[in-house]
């Protein structure tokens, strides 16, 4: 035992240790059972559409190398929100704050072994130091869903389908708008229609990121501040008015060929109600380099954004020479519960257990466990009690866990081989041969 330990514990044998804090670290949530079951609910839900599209589930470990991140994420992740330690061989280690980063690295390392294009999906524990609000909190989980290789417009689509159908699962796609635009296109009029520098331009596209959260006083000064100004901020304001109808005929080229096709091909695939061009949608992470997206939930209850991604080309190449083209999206479970608390569309969940079994004494308790085995082998799930006390307790532990059947077990039931089953909705209790109590218990 070392030195602060022992001390440790000697202070504790004395009394003189105050109590610890039992509240998680700041940004953090405990998961009690009831919680943990809602978080495998809402994850269990969405695998199950996005493993229909044919998406495989990997993971990858929490820390990477510092590099990892520093390379493309956006500056205010890495400068900011990065948590990050250094190891015993002082290596520089980054606690993840996104997953993309990763699964570039891991497909990069077998890029030429998997077949195309990849489909993956992965439900990682995500990071960042910020300030805790509703819906955004310093550690939370979050489905990433990625496509690399295939034909862009048709990954792009797939990936917006499939966040649609999510919701749609959970019945609230009435109230998703998922609002799509291209980085491509935001270089094209920044660079070539305003004539801005690339870092005027990188800076612009920060700060129309951050547009939404500013008065729009503030966000008009600090484009001042860049030196967008006479004819620049004229193409400006009518690049952020443009809809798509007119987006060909006043920037036309492939990046808005891009979107207008995108845009119809969603539309064929049935999901063009849901979706909606947004020139103001950048996407803060400095690997997209095409279509970027996010989604909103359109009711004032809960108006704010949901989720977001994009398409990222060149991340692949940064550990390896193979290039291969990628897009994906993120959904944090935190939005996600708001979301469907907003709406009304929480579950009500029966409970956990199929059948207690109270039991009168230690002798009882022994035979009920001779039987309840072939019932979990059945793929029930039986609560034996730990502590032989009155049936009224235990009947009231049953209760407490709103358990459907009880099984009585006592000197009586034993001698007669008949056990007492009681159906606790409905109040009736019947004499069953232990055999056949398995049998009902599954019909019911």
């Amino acid at each position: 035992m070392t030195h602060h330990l022992s001390h440790f514990v000697r202070r504790l044998k004395i009394g003189e240790m105050s109590l610890l804090s039992t509240s998680p670290y700041k940004g953090t949530r405990d998961f009690f059972p009831s919680d943990k079951r809602l978080h495998n609910w809402m994850f269990d839900q969405i695998r199950s559409v996005v493993q229909g599209f044919g998406y495989l589930e990997y993971d990858g470990p929490m820390l990477e190398p510092f590099d990892v991140y520093a390379a493309k994420t956006g500056e205010e992740i890495v400068n900011q929100q990065l948590y990050w330690l250094m190891d015993k061989g002082d290596r520089k280690l980054a606690v993840r704050p996104e997953m993309t980063p990763t699964l570039a690295r891991m497909v990069a390392s077998k890029v030429n072994e998997e077949p195309k294009p990849i489909r993956w999906f992965s439900v990682p524990n995500l990071w960042r130091y910020e300030r805790p609000q509703r819906g955004r909190l310093r550690e939370h989980w979050q489905l990433n869903v990625d496509v690399l290789g295939g034909e862009t417009r048709l990954a792009d689509a797939e990936l917006i389908q499939l966040a649609v159908e999510i919701f749609r699962k959970f019945g609230g796609e009435e109230h998703l708008q998922i609002r799509v635009n291209s980085r491509r296109l935001v270089n094209h009029v920044f660079s070539k229609v305003m004539g801005l520098s690339d870092d005027v331009a990188y800076k612009l596209s920060k700060l129309v990121d951050a547009k939404e959260k500013m008065p729009a006083e503030q966000f008009s000064a600090q484009v001042h501040e860049l030196g967008v100004a006479g004819e620049a901020l004229k193409s400006l304001d009518a690049f952020f008015g443009l809809k798509i109808e007119n987006l060909l005929e006043t920037f036309a080229g492939e990046a808005s060929q891009e979107l207008v096709d995108l845009m119809q091909t969603l539309k064929n695939l049935g999901v063009g109600e849901q979706v909606r061009f947004d020139p103001t949608i950048m996407r803060g992470m400095d690997y997209y380099t095409g279509v970027v997206f996010e989604a909103f939930d359109i009711s004032p209850d809960n108006n704010r954004a949901l989720f977001g991604g994009g398409r990222y080309d060149n991340l692949v190449s940064l550990f390896s020479k193979t290039e291969l083209s990628g897009a994906g999206f993120g959904l944090g479970d935190v939005t996600l519960q708001n979301f469907l608390e907003t709406h009304k569309l929480m579950p009500e969940f029966p409970s956990f257990y199929d059948v207690y079994c109270a039991c009168a004494d230690e002798k009882s308790w022994q035979a009920v466990q001779n039987e309840v085995k072939a019932w979990r082998e059945a793929g029930l799930k039986v609560l034996v009690p730990l502590q032989m006390g009155a049936l009224k307790a235990q009947f009231k532990e049953a209760n407490r866990f709103a358990v459907p059947y009880v099984v009585v077990v006592g000197e009586q039931e034993l001698e007669s081989g008949q056990w007492s089953l009681k159906n606790m909705a409905k109040g009736t209790q019947e004499a069953v041969e232990p055999k056949k109590i398995l049998e009902i218990l599954k019909s019911s």
